[in-house]
């Protein structure tokens, strides 16, 4: 486990790819945020996270090995609750947070960024 990237996994590097292209600007891994943001656009507070299939349980790929199950079951539990610790620290900050699946179009979840981050920006609704 130790030999996973925590940071700019290929999903992650797509959409800043994508959201750079369009002209936005941001930051990767802010250290100053609790659970620190894949991507947090300061100005507006929005945190972004692209979460992995298999570490945060996507209901759709996440699967459990089938070698020590009760200790997967355990630890892949304890990472969705620290995600919504994180999310609930950041709310408590005023930021509006977001959550993607690695297996989401790059494409789909940039204009869903865009979109967000031009509400907040301009005032419509987020």
């Amino acid at each position: 486990m130790k030999r996973m990237p925590r940071a700019s996994t290929k999903p992650e590097v797509a959409v800043r790819r994508e959201l750079h292209r369009r002209g936005l600007r941001y930051r990767t891994n802010h250290p100053g945020l609790p659970g620190r943001p894949d991507i947090a656009f300061t100005k507006v507070r929005l945190a972004v996270f692209v979460d992995g299939c298999f570490w945060h349980r996507c209901p759709e790929h996440g699967v459990l090995p089938k070698n020590n199950r009760e200790w997967w079951q355990a630890k892949l539990q304890r990472n969705v609750e620290r995600d919504r610790e994180k999310d609930a620290a950041l709310v408590a900050l005023n930021w509006h947070v977001c959550h993607f699946w690695e297996h989401e179009n790059p494409e789909r979840v940039a204009d869903e960024i865009s979109r967000l981050w031009r509400a907040l920006r301009y005032g419509g609704s987020a």
